[in-house]
């Protein structure tokens, strides 16, 4: 992912994605009507399977607040990290496939325009804050970091040259999800498995998978 300054805004660029409802039939029983698996009949009705949060709490108003925003930022974003992270699978799976260190740069920079023109318009709509957090939210999904992506698949000076130029909107593509240690992960976090269980985001496997009832114990002793 780059960004460029233009007209005084973080105009992200689509290089990341180089490297970048199953609805269920449920059939519902009258109560007491025998259900016959492997042949024991059971009785009863089949129920949805229920997922239960632990409450957050906040102390003003203005957390309230700076949550919800954060929710909004979150969901809009999710969708490009889910989406590099398919990227990344498939990238790695027709690389392995080429032989010659020619033909892979060829595939990169041929797969790397058509990215551009059909992600650019889209990823440099992206505030700051969205941005930071589509940094995390690739580690989360991928395991590695942006910078790492870019430094594998180019070169190191490319991913040094990259930092640099994000780093002039406070940002970093070496940033990490880390949600045990860092408030706005968790929130993050939060935010990520009540909308999968809401059904308002499509919940992809991630490479950093962590218990919510675990990190919840953690920040309710640091808090």
């Amino acid at each position: 992912m780059f960004f460029y300054l233009i007209n005084n805004k973080i105009k992200t660029i689509a290089f990341l994605f180089c490297i970048l409802k199953i609805h269920s039939q449920e059939k519902f029983y009258p109560l007491e009507t025998p259900i016959f698996k492997d042949t024991i009949p059971q009785f009863g009705i089949p129920l949805k399977e229920v997922v239960l949060f632990q409450p957050l709490k906040f102390r003003t108003i203005d957390d309230l607040k700076n949550y919800l925003i954060l929710r909004r930022r979150v969901i809009k974003v999710y969708p490009y990290a889910k989406l590099a992270s398919d990227r990344l699978m498939i990238l790695n799976k027709r690389l392995n496939n080429l032989k010659s260190k020619r033909s892979k740069r060829k595939y990169l920079r041929r797969l790397e325009k058509f990215l551009y023109e059909e992600f650019e318009q889209e990823l440099k709509k992206l505030s700051r804050s969205q941005g930071r957090i589509l940094i995390k939210l690739v580690h989360r999904q991928t395991g590695i970091t942006i910078f790492e992506l870019i430094k594998e698949l180019r070169t190191g000076l490319k991913a040094f040259f990259y930092q640099t130029t994000a780093s002039l909107f406070k940002l970093s593509l070496k940033d990490k999800y880390n949600p045990a240690d860092i408030l706005e992960d968790y929130l993050i976090e939060d935010i990520l498995q009540r909308a999968f269980s809401e059904k308002y985001l499509v919940e992809q496997n991630a490479k950093i998978d962590y218990d919510l009832d675990s990190l919840y114990s953690i920040w309710k002793t640091k808090r």
